[in-house]
């Protein structure tokens, strides 16, 4: 979260003089997604802190991957794409959108099979 915090102010601060309206709407809608997902693995941390049963499973543990490996990709392409302007970099991040849907899926699987 503390990355996010700094890429945010980043922004902000740093970027808006130098970056056109487009990337720096690009690299905002990193930071976004980089939080949630952020977000999303202090959570799958916290459950797997109050239920010891959920944290030896695969299954929640490549819940976190898969969000971590979307992070990296979703949020990776897209402030390379902004920093740069190399428009291929924008194929990647489907990718990491596709992770994060498999993630969120994956864990509420994990969870309802926990039920």
């Amino acid at each position: 979260m503390a990355a996010v915090i700094m890429l945010g102010a980043f922004a902000a601060h740093g970027l808006k003089a130098r970056l056109d309206t487009y990337a720096l709407g690009v690299f905002q809608t990193a930071v976004e997604y980089q939080a949630y997902h952020a977000f999303g693995l202090l959570i799958i941390g916290l459950i797997g802190l109050t239920v010891p049963s959920l944290s030896a499973s695969t299954g929640f543990k490549v819940s976190g991957w898969l969000m971590l490996c979307g992070i990296l990709f979703f949020s990776g392409s897209l402030y390379a794409l902004a920093l740069t302007g190399t428009k291929w970099l924008g194929a990647i991040t489907p990718i990491g959108g596709t992770l994060f849907i498999i993630a969120w899926i994956n864990l509420a699987v994990v969870l309802w099979r926990q039920l």
